[in-house]
């Protein structure tokens, strides 16, 4: 029997059970979402674009890919395409599927699509809210630098470009 806990404007939390061959059933808390997005935008010129976003959640700012959640019905390409738009101001002419991940299945059902955007052309950025975040364009060797010494700490944002760079992206 599910029950929800919580009803937030983009997840709910449900105390779930779950039920087991013998015994009771497992009572778990699961953070119900409906999906997201992550982005590595690159340029003509090979370098990436990243953004440096304020997380008010843990009081600082990270350097992370642009990213987004979906909207009701909305497919990941399309979320992507608009959210890299709307953080970076920069809209994608060519967009491909980088890995598909869970990103904290302890707790929460959320599955981020990550996708490599590429021909990008310089918009405006149009964010959303409270959002505070800043465009940062590095060279791939830097980040590359950057995520090997742990000064990436976002966990999509490590996932997405380590998935790239492992099979051989970004190499000269």
């Amino acid at each position: 029997m599910n029950r929800v806990l919580l009803s937030g404007a983009v997840f709910s939390v449900e105390r779930r059970e779950y039920p087991r061959p013998q015994g009771p059933p497992v009572v778990r808390e699961v953070v119900v979402h409906p999906g997201a997005v992550a982005i590595l935008p690159l340029l003509d010129d090979g370098r990436i674009v990243l953004i440096r976003n304020q997380r008010l959640t843990i009081g600082r700012e990270l350097l992370e890919l642009p990213a987004g959640t979906l909207e009701p019905g909305e497919p990941p390409q399309d979320c992507a395409l608009r959210e890299l738009e709307e953080e970076t101001g920069y809209r994608a002419d060519t967009i491909s599927p980088l890995c598909e991940f869970y990103t904290t299945p302890g707790i929460c059902t959320e599955r981020m699509w990550a996708f490599v955007a590429r021909d990008l052309t310089q918009t405006q950025q149009n964010l959303q809210g409270a959002e505070q975040i800043r465009v940062c364009v590095l060279a791939v060797d830097e980040v590359r630098r950057m995520l090997q010494a742990g000064q990436i700490e976002d966990g999509k944002t490590i996932a997405a470009l380590g998935t790239y760079f492992l099979r051989g992206n970004g190499d000269r």
